[in-house]
């Protein structure tokens, strides 16, 4: 599966609408899906023709790769509504474990040393092909750094199956970034929020290539 995989975005909250923006100017075909059928309806119709509104469970069905850009807490309940239908799909997994704090800022909500990757990998079973990805930069830096010249800036990424490298490493290229593996799913934490190689954490910032090589 390269640039033939069917994606579907599902949730279009900020980073959603942000990754389906990017994809679109790829002139890749995908798919948007909202508990908000007019919602998806009503965007798509901005991300031009390459753009196919749909409900959820259409979209699960029949996108090779989902792109599940909805709130970790959420996750879960989904994996197990549509367990049978998530077989054999890549599933891309933008989430990050936070919540406001008091203080106008976030926390985490999992233990310190825990990684909503690794959490998730649990959730949907040993056989799961899921990819850490989409997630290491907040909704205004994915839209606003995308398609970066003359050196595109980086996409983290972290997975267990080497075997849909290329075929993740194709999507990220589609959303205007260059990628790089860091790992297997255990490196999850370093690219969720407050983790070294996230924009709101040690990193603080998007980097290039060569700056991202220092670093891991």
């Amino acid at each position: 599966m390269t640039t033939s995989s069917k994606v579907a975005i599902i949730g279009l909250g900020n980073i959603g609408q942000a990754v389906a923006a990017n994809l679109s100017k790829s002139n890749r075909e995908f798919i948007v899906a909202d508990r908000n059928l007019a919602k998806a309806k009503e965007l798509a119709a901005n991300w031009g023709v390459t753009s196919k509104p749909s409900d959820i469970p259409t979209a699960v069905k029949n996108a090779d790769i989902l792109v599940l850009a909805i709130p970790f807490e959420t996750i879960a309940e989904f994996v197990n509504h549509y367990a049978s239908d998530l077989e054999g799909k890549i599933i891309i997994d933008p989430s990050n474990p936070i919540a406001p704090d008091d203080k106008g800022g976030f926390k985490k909500i999992i233990g310190t040393n825990e990684s909503a990757g690794e959490i998730n990998r649990v959730a949907l079973g040993q056989n799961a092909k899921l990819v850490k990805a989409l997630g290491t930069l907040g909704a205004g830096s994915l839209t606003a750094a995308a398609y970066q010249s003359p050196e595109r800036s980086v996409l983290f990424y972290a997975n267990d199956d080497q075997n849909i490298n290329e075929t993740v490493e194709q999507l990220i290229k589609d959303n205007g970034f260059e990628p790089l593996r860091i790992g297997g799913l255990d490196q999850s934490i370093r690219i969720e929020v407050f983790g070294d190689l996230h924009e709101f954490g040690a990193l603080g910032k998007t980097v290039t290539i060569s700056e991202a090589k220092t670093r891991i």
